[in-house]
């Protein structure tokens, strides 16, 4: 068992970050891989909280389902944009009532001078990735301060892979507060596990409810009280409580 993190218990609901704390991080989505045991272990700890685990991602909720297939978990999408209370369940959309269009001709233009740019249009948010372009990452944080400045309802996140853009009604703490009266998450001490800035909204709702925030990874200042130095270690942390072998990284998301 981690030295760091305690003992999971059984009154616990998991919120779980997906890039960067799950999964290794990759140059681009669609370069992560889920690690051998890994979904093993979700499915074992998802039963002993009967239920109580969800992955929150900014990802789009049928992106998250591509990677764990064949299993399906509680989710929230696009930053609690999308919700799923369970597996059985229909994805809700939140009525956000955004408009990303205008922000198509000149991000298209911004990436045809800076090769590397990659841009996630994905219907109720938007991410620009500029990982492989980090010289580009000051003008861009420029150019979509001022195109969020001219929107209605839109927050520009810095995040670790570039720039994450979602409506201002939703977070990663609106989607734990929503799974919080849901059940089976009704009723249990919220535990938000998440390795980025955009994730600080998730700790932020767990310790609300007097729970437990993980930051996995970063040395910057963050409202979490527990670390893990990268997702190897964390998905240790939960092959260990799942009473699985360790789940190890795999492919080429690093």
């Amino acid at each position: 068992m981690s030295a760091t993190l305690p003992r999971i218990a059984e009154n616990w609901a998991l919120f779980l970050d997906v890039d960067g704390t799950l999964l290794d991080i990759a140059a681009r989505p669609d370069g992560a891989r889920v690690p051998a045991g890994l979904r093993e272990a979700l499915t074992t700890l998802s039963q002993r909280l009967d239920g109580a685990l969800a992955l929150v991602s900014g990802r789009t909720i049928a992106s998250v389902d591509r990677l764990f297939k064949p299993l399906l978990l509680p989710a929230a999408g696009q930053h609690g944009a999308e919700l799923r209370r369970s597996a059985q369940a229909q994805v809700q959309r939140v009525a956000c009532n955004v408009d990303f269009e205008p922000f198509r001709a000149p991000l298209e233009h911004f990436a045809s001078a800076w090769p590397g740019i990659l841009i996630e249009w994905k219907g109720q948010s938007l991410a620009v990735h500029c990982r492989e372009a980090p010289g580009s990452r000051g003008e861009l944080g420029v150019l979509l301060a001022d195109l969020a400045g001219k929107a209605d309802g839109i927050v520009v996140m810095d995040s670790r892979s570039g720039f994450d853009l979602r409506p201002t009604v939703v977070s990663k703490g609106s989607a734990v507060e929503w799974f919080l009266g849901e059940p089976p998450f009704r009723g249990r001490i919220p535990v938000f596990a998440g390795d980025d800035i955009t994730d600080e909204g998730g700790f932020a709702a767990a310790l609300r409810h007097h729970g437990i925030a993980i930051r996995v990874g970063g040395d910057g200042k963050s409202l979490a009280q527990l670390r893990v130095a990268q997702p190897v270690e964390f998905r240790a942390w939960l092959s260990q409580s799942a009473g699985a072998p360790e789940t190890r990284a795999s492919g080429d998301a690093r």
